[in-house]
């Protein structure tokens, strides 16, 4: 079996060292670097601003608190961009590393399909080959959208991945949209000391959160001097004085701010271009490649996985979906039980979910009944000093099956876990509630979220 994968980011090298693993003649082809968006300007960059930027703040204003006196505290950014790079060095050297072990040829150039089954490839050098493959994977992921804003293309208006890398931290930064990408940003500045104001178009910010889970990290930036403005709508973007000036439509009139940088955070769109899909009949939606259940497209040897295809734009999604479509090639049966999709937001506090909505289970015809503790009465977030957040489990009130979990507080993101397999195991809540969970954790907020579905929470006064 010889298979090409386009693209190699979390979803394309997974899915070529998993074709190798399963006999495959396996080429990958990434014009640019090994790991893709997350592993190089999106998720793993962003993530080590954020760990500093939060601990930095909590150094910074919160040491007499924790019996500490820190002198000369002072965050250097030169040295945070090396060790921001250094980690993605790292990381992509461990991935080419893998496929090399796995027989994996990479090329580092660009592809486009020529014929049913052949693919042009341009490699770095210019230099044109034509390969031919039984099955193909195209996992060519997203970029930033733009959005038609008069002014996009001013000095200063930036997408994320510029965000990750300025010269300098800014004076003053407006975010045009408050969803993941827009938050953790807005922690990450905001938290370094710039004045950050977020614009967004919807009611709330983190829109796609349970809304008790959002409003704690709403709460927190807030606190941090964050301004937010929701229902409202950039208009345009102009230079203004030393900084930019950026017109603004609100529920309450026009309202203009200046910022010295403007960072665009509005989703993104799937990188389609230059793959030569019309010529092969691989039909689109949206501009997004079209697929059946198996992930195949109109060409049926040719798959398309992660965000190019459209839905959720996780990384996690992505790979898994790799390893179902390296299995579907050859000729192995697997499964994707999308229900346990986790959701994580990596700011301070941090946000996590999976499974559905109280809101959404409502409208799905569900008799919903909730249980909810909040972290202020945890004896480890007291420790840590993160008692902003809570645990919140939906379920159906009829056979008391987990529907979801929706987690704001320290570590969310690392516990949302046992969400994640109480519902692919379609535990009820006794099964939380019966499951040992160690003293002191922050965990146990989980099982204490349990007991308040079926009552009352064991350590939370009886009202």
């Amino acid at each position: 079996m010889k298979a090409i994968v386009i693209g190699g980011g979390p979803g394309g090298y997974v899915c070529a060292i998993s074709l190798a693993r399963h006999g495959a003649e396996v080429v990958l082809i990434e014009k640019d670097k090994i790991g893709g968006t997350c592993l190089n300007a999106g998720c793993i960059p962003a993530k080590v601003l954020l760990h500093t930027a939060v601990l930095y703040k909590m150094l910074k204003e919160e040491p007499g608190e924790l019996g500490l006196e820190i002198e000369g505290l002072k965050l250097t950014w030169e040295k945070l961009q090396k060790r921001k790079d250094l980690i993605i060095s790292q990381l992509t050297y461990g991935v080419e590393n893998i496929l090399k072990s796995e027989g994996v040829k990479v090329i580092n150039g660009s592809g486009r399909f020529t014929g049913k089954n052949e693919i042009e490839v341009v490699n770095k050098n210019g230099e044109k080959e034509i390969l031919f493959f039984d099955k193909a994977v195209v996992a060519t992921g997203s970029r930033p959208a733009r959005i038609p804003i008069p002014g996009m293309d001013l000095d200063g208006v930036v997408s994320s991945t510029e965000a990750l890398s300025f010269e300098k931290i800014p004076e003053s930064l407006c975010i045009v949209g408050g969803g993941i990408i827009g938050a953790e940003l807005a922690n990450v500045y905001s938290n370094l000391g710039s004045k950050v104001v977020i614009v967004e178009m919807l009611p709330d910010i983190i829109a796609n959160m349970d809304k008790d889970i959002a409003a704690c990290l709403e709460l927190q930036l807030e606190t941090d001097g964050v301004r937010i403005m929701k229902g409202a709508m950039v208009e345009k973007i102009e230079k203004g004085g030393r900084w930019l000036k950026v017109s603004i439509d609100t529920v309450y009139g026009k309202e203009y701010l200046e910022a010295e940088k403007v960072l665009v955070a509005v989703g993104r769109s799937p990188v389609t271009d230059n793959l030569g899909l019309d010529e092969i009949g691989v039909k689109l939606n949206k501009n997004f490649i079209a697929v059946d259940k198996n992930f195949r497209t109109s060409n049926p040897d040719i798959y398309a996985i992660g965000d190019v295809k459209g839905g959720a734009m996780l990384a996690h999604i992505a790979s898994v979906e790799g390893i179902y479509v390296s299995e579907h090639i050859m000729g192995k049966h697997s499964d994707i039980d999308f229900r346990t999709v986790p959701y994580c937001v990596y700011t301070k506090p941090q946000l996590a979910a999976v499974g559905i909505t109280e809101k959404d289970a409502s409208a799905r015809g569900y008799k919903v009944k909730t249980g909810i503790f909040p972290f202020y009465a945890n004896s480890k977030a007291l420790i840590t000093g993160e008692t902003n957040g809570m645990a919140k489990l939906v379920l159906d009130s009829e056979t008391d099956e987990i529907l979801g979990l929706h987690l704001a507080g320290g570590q969310a993101v690392e516990m949302i876990g046992e969400g994640a397999l109480a519902i692919r195991l379609e535990a009820t809540v006794d099964e939380i509630l019966t499951t040992i969970h160690a003293h002191p954790t922050l965990s146990e907020a989980i099982q204490e979220a349990a007991h308040a579905a079926k009552g009352q929470a064991l350590h939370l006064p009886n009202t």
